[in-house]
């Protein structure tokens, strides 16, 4: 097969998008030349990729075993552009930053900072939870990733660069909102809503309420942290969320952080990179960066030793 690595990343991004559309937009080209790329990639196989359906773009049985592969050369692609770029130590190229959701509300700005240091550096963001962070480091498709804990079962290395708090979070009207302090035993009673279990911000609360002996009453599950936000304002329940999380809201009294026996849950902020990786020389300024302005740039944001201020009682 005579295919080039432009239409192999044309291909796989695509896949990723779903979107002939969506894809030009994310590769800066038109939808006819990504349109083209695709057509002579499946012209190179000999097999139809994709199923269309209107302008949606699914992979048939063929295109999802060619993905496989199409990744797994795109990766090495990457590691022999680290390898040569770490002989003339160029700090520029491409740099994939993989996040939880609760980095989007500091990591844009911090990044911003980092491009004005590096403006030679193209810098590009992945969410997702941590198992999906995981298996991106492990296809080599993100050079770093920003996140608490990081993914089982995959060798690692992981360095903490700021305390991440959660807090009891409460609608304004709610009885524990005027409390000076909210006893743990008094949450056994209390409607939560919830991460999905395989969210760090879950394994958190559930390791709270193991140490304290108490059955929590979950009434919702939610995926984003958004959701739960707007859900706890609602006065649907109550959660215990990344202060990181709730700044604009608590700032404006949308909501509450009363005080509460053991909390906040001090988790750690960390920059995460698969352990046999050699990182380039961008991803290795973008981790000493983290590394060296991370804890100053949140307390920034979000202030004090937690961002515990007068209003969390």
């Amino acid at each position: 097969m005579n295919i080039t690595f432009r239409q192999i990343r044309v291909f796989v991004e695509v896949a990723r998008q779903g979107s002939v559309a969506r894809a030009a937009e994310a590769l800066h080209l038109t939808a006819p030349a990504v349109s083209l790329q695709i057509k002579e990639v499946e012209s190179q196989v000999g097999q139809v990729l994709f199923d269309r359906a209107g302008r949606r773009m699914g992979l048939t049985t063929a295109g999802e075993y060619f993905l496989v592969y199409a990744k797994r050369l795109l990766a090495t692609l990457k590691d022999a552009e680290d390898a040569m770029a770490r002989f003339t130590r160029l700090e520029s190229g491409r740099l994939t930053i993989g996040m939880v959701s609760a980095a989007t509300y500091f990591l844009p700005l911090l990044l911003a900072k980092f491009r004005a240091e590096y403006p030679a550096v193209d810098v590009r963001l992945r969410l997702g939870s941590r198992d999906q962070l995981g298996v991106m480091m492990q296809a080599n498709e993100v050079d770093l990733c920003i996140m608490g804990r990081a993914p089982r079962d995959l060798p690692t290395r992981a360095e903490p660069f700021a305390m991440h708090p959660h807090v009891l979070v409460v609608s304004p009207q709610h009885r524990f909102a005027r409390a000076e302090a909210v006893p743990v035993a008094a949450l056994a009673s209390e409607p939560f809503i919830v991460r999905e279990p395989e969210s760090g911000t879950r394994e958190a609360l559930q390791g709270f309420f193991d140490s304290h002996h108490i059955q929590p009453t979950y009434v919702m599950e939610m995926p984003s942290n958004e959701a739960i936000k707007q859900a706890v304002m609602a006065g649907m329940g109550i959660s215990i969320l990344s202060l990181h999380t709730i700044a604009l809201e608590w700032a404006n009294e949308l909501i509450a952080a009363p005080a509460a026996e053991g909390l906040p849950l001090v988790r750690r902020w960390n920059v995460v990179n698969t352990a046999a990786k050699h990182l380039s020389p961008a991803a290795e300024a973008f981790r000493y960066f983290v590394l060296e302005h991370g804890e100053a740039h949140l307390a920034s944001m979000f202030g004090g030793e937690f961002g515990l201020g007068a209003r969390a009682g």
